[in-house]
């Protein structure tokens, strides 16, 4: 369908041990095989012991198992955080103890994914937040819901269950300091609202690294993909519900991406 890359992600696999989910290690083994174009695969990328066996695998050592079933890039979302605050907490100095240390050091940082899933907390200036956050400014067209004008992207893991007093800026800017290669940014806020990328969180984040950032959360029509990458510096935006549920072609996206004078890969 044109697709360039697949991204498979396990938002529930915090409950248990990816080594133990063998029906996503199945279907990952199995899209290998048919599909030719880069997969990722993310959901609890990290250490673990398991309860059972009292058996410790290394993130790894898991990740490795990944790769192993056909991945050729690994997300690591909820450890990613932890490890952006351990390296502030450290007064930003590498301990060569966090995942994406340990699995960029292995098999490179192309290889390593950050997916930040952070939402919105509005504030009316911008002086009402913690100094350590990065506070963005909304526009005129995405106020908050009482006329705010400002906001900071507040970090959530296991699936948006849980909040972090960390900003979707400072983990982005720590996953690259650690050695990930990509940023994969979603917006609870935007997800499956269909309304469109949160472009004020994309410019904020691409300004704070140099390594590539995936727009996510929101898509839900051709328009969107040209706003994105008309209005930001990201270099990929990634879609679900909406071409899962055929609502969009791929193709489409692509050529409504070219008639806007921007550059798309397009099926031959």
């Amino acid at each position: 369908e044109g697709a360039d890359e697949i991204a498979f992600l396990n938002i529930t696999s915090f409950r248990q041990g990816v080594l133990e989910d063998m029906p996503m290690l199945h279907v990952l083994e199995e899209a290998s095989k048919s599909i030719f174009v880069p997969l990722t695969v993310g959901g609890g990328i990290r250490s673990y012991t398991d309860p059972a066996s009292g058996q410790t695998w290394s993130a790894l050592e898991v990740a490795s198992r990944y790769f192993r079933a056909g991945a050729d890039k690994i997300s690591i979302g909820s450890d990613a955080v932890s490890a952006a605050e351990m390296f502030v907490s450290n007064g930003e100095k590498k301990t060569g103890e966090t995942a994406i240390e340990a699995i960029s050091h292995v098999y490179g940082a192309q290889a390593v994914v950050i997916s930040i899933d952070p939402k919105r907390v509005y504030i009316n200036n911008k002086n009402d937040a913690d100094s350590k956050h990065v506070v963005v400014d909304l526009g005129d067209s995405t106020k908050g819901p009482n006329g705010e004008q400002f906001c900071w992207y507040q970090c959530t893991v296991k699936g948006g269950r849980e909040e972090r007093d960390i900003c979707a800026v400072t983990v982005a800017k720590a996953a690259q300091a650690l050695g990930a290669g990509e940023i994969m940014l979603n917006c609870i806020d935007m997800d499956g609202q269909c309304q469109g990328y949160d472009l004020p969180l994309m410019n904020a984040v691409c300004a704070a690294v140099t390594i590539p950032v995936i727009a996510s959360s929101g898509a839900g029509k051709e328009d969107h993909f040209v706003e994105v990458f008309t209005h930001t510096p990201v270099k990929a935006a990634l879609a679900a519900g909406m071409f899962h549920r055929k609502e969009v072609e791929i193709e489409s996206c692509k050529a409504a991406i070219q008639n806007s004078g921007l550059p798309a890969r397009r099926k031959q």
